[in-house]
């Protein structure tokens, strides 16, 4: 059985949500979730990553955001605590989900203050 969040350990916004929403719409993928999970770590300290998944765990921790479920592996639990993702649509950058996390670490070299896009500068 999955364990339900009480508290909101992930904020989602309602942009992220919808963003979510369309893809699994336009994919098909009834019943899936947003998995958000620790995949390493690099100059700015933990790296997060997202994928669409229906294959859950009964140590996976859940909850319902804005319309859709978040699946958190019992690891990445503590790593995620506070952080927020949402969805931006640049111009110039492109579209794409970004997580702003409160406990990812300042580094030496400018990078971090709890945002981190998965390259830096070195």
């Amino acid at each position: 059985m999955l364990n339900e969040i009480e508290t909101q350990v992930i904020t989602i916004s309602p942009t992220a949500a919808q963003a979510v929403q369309n893809i699994l719409t336009e994919r098909k993928l009834e019943g899936y979730a947003l998995r958000v999970f620790v995949s390493g770590g690099g100059c700015c300290g933990s790296q997060f990553g997202m994928a669409l998944d229906n294959n859950f765990s009964e140590v996976d921790a859940t909850f319902d955001t804005n319309g859709i479920k978040l699946v958190v592996d019992n690891i990445s639990l503590d790593a995620l605590r506070g952080a927020s993702i949402d969805f931006i649509n640049d111009p110039v950058k492109g579209a794409g989900f970004v997580v702003d996390n409160p406990n990812a670490k300042q580094s030496q070299d400018g990078c971090g203050g709890g945002e981190c896009s998965g390259s830096c500068n070195n």
